[in-house]
């Protein structure tokens, strides 16, 4: 579904200058752009170039304004996140909308199921009894959603992703392909008699709160007795790994291979970097950022919003680094 720079524009709060009524259905590189194409440029020193492709319109930083640019234009301060934006709107565009529900003939939906309107289910896909889709979600081939689960509208279910029975997933959610959602946690109690172990309740949920996206692959345990919860707007790379009752706040961001224990709490707007790895009970303060590779050991707390720790076991980045230095030195003297 095309739309047209002004529709755009309105729905972004950008200003217009030059033809409104220019429709682009896509957006794209400045390299690759073509007539139906939206470009973004966030530094005036590409601007002379975005000019000269063939995108249909340019969303462009207030550098752009005061020039003569001969096209259309949407001006914007922070044209990066604008673009981001606008592609969403052509994406909800091209992808939603008065679509009407579409049904494989070999997804197999229980009679229970409640439906919203323009849901997509592809082939293969299995919706057992009592599950709720809101409006517009669409699960794609090969999917299995378990007994009770309810998923949201507006949510993007990719292949092969499994939830689990009575998971509750929000608004706006992405999910791709082969994560897992809801699976049991890694409890067991140990009898100190025979050596054998003996798996403790696993009977808890998962909630999943709006505009979250989790990545290929990760795979987010329910509470043992409560609730495994990851609140709104968290962003989950691939091959993420949350434990049993873990909190994660809002906004927070998880590359990829981090590994969560059991009960870790991450507060609102940290950033966790790639392959960190966070022992049980732990506590990731608001705002912390948590360098790659970085280790936090059980029942640690880390504190400080916008302060930077790396290393294992992590500590503030400037000391981190004046160890480094200190044994670079020693292992020069030898």
């Amino acid at each position: 579904m095309k739309r047209s720079l002004q529709e755009i524009a309105n729905a972004l709060g950008a200003r217009l200058i030059g033809d409104g009524q220019v429709e682009v259905s896509s957006v794209a590189s400045l390299e690759s752009a073509t007539r139906g194409d939206l470009i973004f440029v966030d530094d005036e020193k590409h601007l002379s170039a975005a000019l000269r492709s063939n995108a249909g319109g340019v969303i462009a930083g207030q550098f752009a304004a005061p020039l003569p640019a001969g096209r259309t234009l949407l001006i914007s301060d922070h044209p990066k996140l604008a673009f981001a934006r606008a592609a969403r709107i052509l994406q909800d565009g091209s992808l939603r909308g008065d679509a009407p529900d579409n049904i494989h003939p070999a997804a197999v939906v229980h009679p229970s199921v409640v439906l919203g309107a323009g849901v997509c289910i592809d082939a293969r896909t299995v919706v057992n009894e009592g599950v709720r889709i809101g409006d517009d979600t669409r699960l794609g081939a090969g999917c299995a959603i378990g007994a009770g689960a309810v998923i949201g509208s507006r949510c993007e279910i990719y292949p092969n992703v499994t939830i689990y029975p009575g998971a509750k997933v929000g608004n706006r959610v992405i999910v791709h392909a082969g994560a897992v959602l809801g699976s049991d946690g890694f409890g067991y109690v140990r009898d100190s008699k025979t050596g054998h172990y003996e798996k403790f309740p696993q009977v808890g949920r998962l909630v999943i709160e709006d505009d979250v996206e989790i990545g290929a692959n990760a795979t987010v345990d329910r509470g043992a007795l409560d609730e495994t919860l990851i609140r709104r707007g968290a962003k989950i790379d691939n091959l993420v790994h949350i434990g049993h009752n873990c909190k994660i706040g809002e906004d927070v961001v998880i590359a990829a291979q981090t590994g969560l224990s059991g009960s870790i709490v991450i507060e609102n707007g940290a950033v966790l970097g790639g392959q960190v790895g966070i022992g049980e009970h732990a506590r990731i303060g608001e705002g912390v950022m948590l360098g790659g590779q970085g280790g936090v050991l059980p029942n640690k707390i880390l504190r400080g919003k916008g302060q930077a720790f790396w290393g294992t076991p992590a500590q503030p980045l400037r000391q981190y680094l004046k160890q480094l230095a200190t044994l670079a030195r020693l292992a020069k003297k030898e």
